[in-house]
């Protein structure tokens, strides 16, 4: 064999070692289609949030209801109002404003999850 027919067989064999194998079938079945699903999209971990975001909204809705807004109700000039009853016309602001602190509070406890999973390295 020629000095160039050896660099060729060369080049060759590095060709085949460098194309990636082709992929598998996906599995068949039902459970296997199930399972490639959850693991694809990661639906378990997104069911999962969801039920924690839920509730995490339930907890911090109780914080602004029940301690936030009393602790309002103590400023000077701020007694004895109850905020339920906090209306301007047929309009609720007191409730709105206990809806603003609450989105604001859940959102903050929601940036604070999101830093804290980065700096982890959780996706």
């Amino acid at each position: 064999m020629s000095e160039q027919e050896l660099m060729l067989e060369e080049l060759r064999e590095i060709r085949k070692l460098l194309t990636p194998p082709p992929k598998p079938d996906p599995p068949k079945g039902f459970v296997n289609e199930f399972r490639t699903f959850l693991s694809q999209y990661k639906v378990l971990g997104l069911a999962v949030a969801f039920i924690l975001g839920i509730y995490l909204g339930a907890l911090i809705k109780s914080l602004v209801d029940n301690l936030m807004m009393p602790l309002v109700s103590l400023i000077p000039g701020m007694e004895g109002i109850a905020w339920e009853e906090f209306v301007f016309g047929e309009f609720r602001v007191g409730l709105f404003v206990g809806d603003i602190i609450t989105f604001v509070i859940i959102a903050f406890a929601v940036f604070a999850i999101v830093k804290i999973a980065a700096r982890l390295g959780i996706e």
